[in-house]
C-alpha cells in the first residue's frame, strides 16, 4: 500500500541533494571557476525562478498525462541538469553554465510535490492520506539533512565534479524504480484522464486559501533554511567547520513534522473541509520563534529553529489535505503545484528584505515578521474557507460535494 510513497519519497530525497549540493560545495566551486559571491546568488537565483514556474506547470502536465510519464520526463531532465554541472568552464562561460544548469534543474524538480501529493491521493484511502503526503514529502528534509554528509567526502576525494556526476546516475537509478512501481498494484491507472490541461483559476477562494495555509503558514522554512547559519556565526561566533554539528538540526524537525501532522490530519481531519481547529493550534505553537533573540544560547536557538520547521510542516499536509477536498480528484498534482510554487514566490520576494536586516543587524525585527506572518495566513484561511460561497462558484462546474468555499 505504501510503496509508491516510499519511492516518492526517494524522489523528493534525490530533489533537495540535487538543490543543496551547490550551496554545500560553494566554497570549492567558487575557488575553482572563480565566480564571485554575487555571481553565485544570480545563480541560486536562476534555479529558484525556473522552480517557481515549474511547480504549478508540472502539476497540470502530470494530471493530464499521468504520473508514470509525468515522472519519468521530470526525473530524467533534472538529472541531466545535475550531471551538466561537471562539464562547466571558467569565469563567464561557469556562470552561464551553471546558471543554465540551474535552472533546467529548477524547471525538472518543480514536479516533485506535485507527483508526491498526487501518489498520496491516488494509491491511499482517504484515512491514510495525509500519512502518505508526508512520507512522500519528507524527503525533501531528509535529503537537507544528509547532503553535507553525503557530497563533501565524495568532492574532498574525487573532486567537486564527480559529485554532481554521482547525483546524477543517482537520478537514472530511481526512474528504473518508477518505471517498475508507477503501475498495479502500487499505483492504481487513473479513473479518468482530462480532457485539456487543466490550469488554476485565480479568483478562486480555494487557490487563496492553499496560498494562505500553505505558502503564508510555512514560511518560515526558508528564511532558517537560509539564514540560520549567518545567525549562528554572527550572533554566537559558531565557525564554519563547527556549524555542520547545528544545521541537520532544523531540517530534522521539518522531517519529523511532516510525520507526526501527517498522523494528525488523518486522525482528526481526514474527512473535514475546513480542518479550523489544527490551523489554529498551528499557529499557537509557532510563536515560540517570535522571541529567539532572547535566546542566549545556540543549542536553545537550534531548539526553537526545530520546533519552527516541525511546525511549518503542519502547515504543509494541514494545507494540502484541505485543499484536495476542495478540488477535483483530477487536479492534485496541480493544487500541490500551487502550494509549493506560490510558497517558493513568495520566499524569492522575503528573503532579501530579511537578508537587508541581516546586514543591519536587526534580528529581531527579522524573527518577528516570520512570527507573523503565519498569524495573518491562518486568519485569512479562516477568512476565505467560511461557509459563505466564493468568487467563482458561478463559474465552477466541480461536483455538488466539493467545499461551498471554492
Amino acid at each position: 500500500m505504501w510503496a509508491a510513497s516510499l519511492v516518492m519519497m526517494v524522489c523528493s530525497w534525490l530533489s533537495y541533494v540535487d538543490r543543496q549540493i551547490l550551496a554545500t560545495l560553494s566554497v570549492l566551486i567558487l575557488a575553482d571557476t572563480g565566480l564571485s559571491t554575487e555571481r553565485y546568488t544570480e545563480v541560486v537565483s536562476a534555479f529558484s525562478i525556473a522552480y517557481m514556474l515549474g511547480n504549478p506547470l508540472w502539476g497540470s502536465l502530470l494530471d493530464y498525462v499521468g504520473l508514470r510519464k509525468g515522472m519519468l520526463a521530470a526525473v530524467a531532465i533534472w538529472s541531466v541538469a545535475s550531471a551538466s554541472h561537471a562539464w562547466v568552464g571558467y569565469g563567464t562561460a561557469a556562470f552561464l553554465g551553471l546558471a543554465a544548469a540551474r535552472a533546467l534543474l529548477g524547471f525538472g524538480e518543480g514536479a516533485t510535490f506535485p507527483g508526491g501529493f498526487r501518489t498520496a491521493m491516488d494509491s491511499l484511502p482517504s484515512n491514510r492520506q495525509a500519512r502518505g503526503i508526508a512520507i512522500s514529502y519528507s524527503g525533501g528534509s531528509l535529503g537537507a539533512i544528509v547532503t553535507p554528509f553525503l557530497v563533501i567526502p565524495i568532492a574532498a576525494r574525487f573532486g567537486w565534479r564527480t559529485a554532481f556526476l554521482v547525483t546524477g546516475t543517482l537520478g537514472f537509478a530511481w526512474l528504473a524504480l518508477w518505471a517498475k512501481v508507477a503501475r498495479p498494484p502500487y499505483l492504481p491507472l487513473p479513473k479518468r484522464r482530462p480532457a485539456k490541461i487543466v490550469f488554476p483559476n485565480l479568483l478562486e477562494r480555494r487557490f487563496w486559501a492553499l496560498v494562505c495555509g500553505y505558502s503564508l503558514g510555512a514560511i518560515a522554512l526558508g528564511p532558517i533554511l537560509y539564514l540560520s547559519s549567518l545567525y549562528l556565526n554572527r550572533v554566537f561566533n559558531v565557525s564554519q567547520n563547527d556549524l555542520k554539528y547545528y544545521l541537520w538540526v532544523p531540517p530534522a524537525g521539518w522531517e519529523a513534522g511532516y510525520f507526526f501532522w501527517g498522523w494528525a490530519a488523518d486522525r482528526f481531519a481526514s474527512h473535514q473541509n475546513r480542518p479550523a481547529g489544527l490551523f489554529v493550534l498551528l499557529t499557537i505553537l509557532g510563536l515560540p520563534l517570535g522571541a529567539v533573540t532572547w535566546i542566549n544560547s545556540p543549542v536553545f536557538v537550534v531548539a526553537v529553529f526545530f520546533w519552527s520547521m516541525f511546525v511549518a510542516a503542519g502547515f504543509i499536509v494541514v494545507a494540502l489535505r484541505a485543499a484536495a477536498r476542495a478540488y477535483p480528484a483530477g487536479q492534485m498534482a496541480m493544487v500541490a503545484g500551487l502550494g509549493a510554487g506560490t510558497w517558493s514566490a513568495l520566499v524569492a520576494v522575503l528573503l532579501p528584505l530579511l537578508g537587508r536586516w541581516f546586514d543591519q543587524e536587526r534580528y529581531t525585527e527579522t524573527f518577528l515578521l516570520v512570527t507573523f506572518i503565519p498569524v495573518v495566513g491562518t486568519a485569512l484561511w479562516l477568512w476565505l474557507t467560511r461557509q459563505q460561497g466564493s468568487f467563482a462558484d458561478s463559474a465552477s462546474g466541480t461536483a455538488a460535494a466539493l467545499p461551498k468555499w471554492r
